[in-house]
């Protein structure tokens, strides 16, 4: 029997499953960049952002059959269908319109270069730099959940 608390539970995740969001690493400078892009640039779409670290976000990547501790992937849900690593860009950028969609051609290379060559970001994306407190964007705030 499912406990009220974790029928609610199951309820939210559902109903922002349905919608368009992305689940980002917020202190990945790589990762919330991406995320303060979308939010500017993100015009008809209306994405919503979870931070991959709040109970939501980790719920999301363990649906996804993703590590909540690694956080080694953006998740893009588009019409409720999930997208990681390179797909989770091309989907994302695909949704902007021109010149951003233009990104798509990515998708044409070979799946095992490409899952390789954003594993490699992914492993050494604090390397880039890593902030303790970063600050979202006026455009991401209004569209930030938990």
């Amino acid at each position: 029997m499912v406990s009220q608390a974790n029928s609610a539970a199951f309820s939210s995740q559902s109903r922002l499953q349905q919608g368009n969001l992305i689940v980002f690493d917020d202190v990945c400078v790589l990762c919330s960049g991406f995320a303060r892009f979308m939010a500017k640039h993100d015009k008809s779409v209306g994405f919503r952002f979870v931070s991959a670290h709040s109970p939501a976000g980790r719920k999301f990547y363990l649906s996804n059959s993703l590590d909540p501790d690694s956080m080694d992937t953006n998740i893009v849900i588009v019409d409720g269908h999930p997208h990681i690593k390179l797909a989770s860009f091309t989907v994302a950028m695909m949704s902007l319109g021109w010149p951003w969609r233009s990104f798509a051609v990515l998708k044409f290379l070979p799946k095992r270069f490409s899952r390789w060559r954003y594993d490699r970001v992914a492993q050494n994306r604090y390397r880039f730099g890593r902030r303790s407190c970063p600050i979202p964007s006026e455009d991401l705030k209004g569209r930030l959940i938990g």
